[in-house]
């Protein structure tokens, strides 16, 4: 009979993540090749038996996106196609999250094309974290969890941030009030909200601060980081609204462009992401950055999705 054991499957976007979550579950990665013929078609390789098992591959929405997500989409095939019993895709940052509504004529929906694909490729689980808009979940006809890393931010904030009991928690958009009350409420601090006018897309023209932030520490938090202009220009308003010092508190780091230049020339003391998404090249270029390790969560995810227990603890509790 069999065991029907955990496999860990690795794609190219984060192995380092993967291998932190097979060592969490007391397991080593299983042995897959991906590679490019020379057109550039994605051949997969799984050079082990995955037949009745348990299957989770562990694919990030960054770096080379489009590649990283058909290379996922083979992987998911392929394991189907081999007879595994389960097969999970664990996507710490979900790709095309931020294209979730028609917010304009024309304007596809691609969050849920993403969705769609890995319905059709054979995905029959999906574990994610920190969705942009947590209605992806009604995209799928499968079942979805979606983890927080809001467990994990409120340690990081009692553990590393200095005077944090005079802190000020502050969302740099009307969008990411409800996350920023969230931790606010837990660690009973007081709130503030910063309303940006956009005169075009990733383009902040101008910025109003509602609150007050005088001689506290702003600890600004956002689900996403992506060119950091508006973290800059938020920490700019705070201070000069006195603030004592910035911190920036962000799941997905995604740091593309010119991020780490405006980071590095902010008054933001220190920004601090998860590891959905690798950086350990941009810390050597920019020391204000710091890491919050989720592999942890995402372990113990697997771990309960396997033995069929309960995933809704690791909403409220940080796994250590």
């Amino acid at each position: 009979m069999s065991s029907n054991s955990i496999r860990i499957l690795a794609g190219n976007s984060h192995p380092a993540l993967a291998k932190l979550i097979a060592k969490r579950l007391g397991t080593e990665l299983a042995n897959v090749t991906v590679t490019k013929y020379s057109n550039q078609e994605t051949a997969v390789t799984i050079g082990e038996s995955v037949r009745d098992e348990d299957v989770y591959i562990v694919q990030s929405g960054c770096g080379e996106i489009n590649d990283h997500l058909m290379e996922l989409l083979i992987m998911i095939n392929a394991c189907k196609t081999a007879s595994a019993r389960r097969v999970t895709a664990v996507l710490p940052c979900f790709p095309y999250a931020r294209q979730d509504k028609k917010d304009k004529s024309r304007a596809p929906i691609s969050a849920k094309l993403v969705a769609n694909m890995l319905s059709v490729a054979g995905a029959d689980h999906v574990i994610t974290m920190d969705l942009h808009a947590s209605q992806i979940q009604g995209f799928f006809d499968c079942p979805v969890d979606n983890l927080y890393g809001e467990p994990s931010v409120l340690r990081y904030i009692r553990e590393n941030v200095p005077d944090w009991k005079n802190a000020i928690i502050v969302s740099p958009d009307a969008g990411g009030a409800k996350r920023a009350t969230s931790i606010a409420d837990y660690l009973d601090l007081d709130f503030a909200l910063i309303h940006k006018e956009r005169k075009k897309a990733n383009e902040v023209s101008r910025m109003v601060l509602v609150g007050d932030v005088k001689d506290k520490v702003a600890i600004l938090v956002d689900d996403m980081a992506d060119t950091c202009g508006t973290l800059g220009l938020a920490a700019k308003t705070l201070m000069d609204n006195g603030a004592s010092s910035v911190y920036a508190i962000v799941i997905h780091g995604v740091l593309s462009g010119k991020a780490l230049d405006v980071i590095n020339n902010s008054m933001l003391t220190r920004v601090v992401v998860t590891n959905t998404i690798p950086h350990a090249e941009k810390k050597k270029k920019c020391p204000k950055l710091d890491t919050i390790d989720v592999s942890a969560v995402l372990a113990e995810a697997i771990r309960r999705t396997h033995n069929g227990e309960s995933v809704s603890y690791l909403f409220g509790h940080a796994t250590i």
